[in-house]
């Protein structure tokens, strides 16, 4: 995977869609907000547990490790993956393509629920607001690897 590095420090991935190569852009923006800053509830990744385990194990492992024809949701593919875009991207790739075999039929609520038990798999603390279901608000969460300076 080849990565650009534009004027503004951020590094690219050549190998991403060009919306999402604009949103990792967008999502560099003051005002916003980290997956490190609590951004879901322990009990909302505890519901999504059971629907990650119901609509989404069966190809990306009950791990999250990934399988055949499914990538891992934590760990460095992962990382290189989705770091540097937001929650909204994330969120939006779910519940717009997943599960494979019913894309789009989980609702915004139950995605929601899944993406905060997919971020506490990746060690991101739980706070204490719900993760929000609309797309908007989750731009406005960056996927970061690591714990932003202050």
């Amino acid at each position: 995977m080849k990565r650009l590095l534009t004027a503004a420090g951020i590094a690219l991935s050549l190998s991403l869609p060009l919306s999402l190569l604009v949103s990792r852009a967008n999502a560099q923006g003051d005002g916003m907000r980290s997956v490190w800053d609590g951004v879901f509830t322990k009990e909302q990744a505890e519901r999504g547990s059971a629907g990650y385990q119901q609509n989404c194990a069966s190809c990306h492992g009950t791990s999250l490790t990934g399988g055949e024809s499914a990538p891992p949701l934590t760990g460095g593919e992962f990382s290189s993956n989705w770091f540097g875009l937001t929650a909204g991207d994330l969120f939006e790739r779910i519940r717009t393509t997943m599960p494979a075999d019913r894309p789009g039929r989980i609702n915004r609520e139950q995605n929601a629920q899944i993406l905060a038990y997919i971020l506490s798999m990746n060690q991101f603390p739980a706070g204490n607001v719900d993760l929000p279901t609309q797309t908007d608000f989750l731009k406005q969460i960056r996927l970061e690897a690591e714990r932003p300076k202050k």
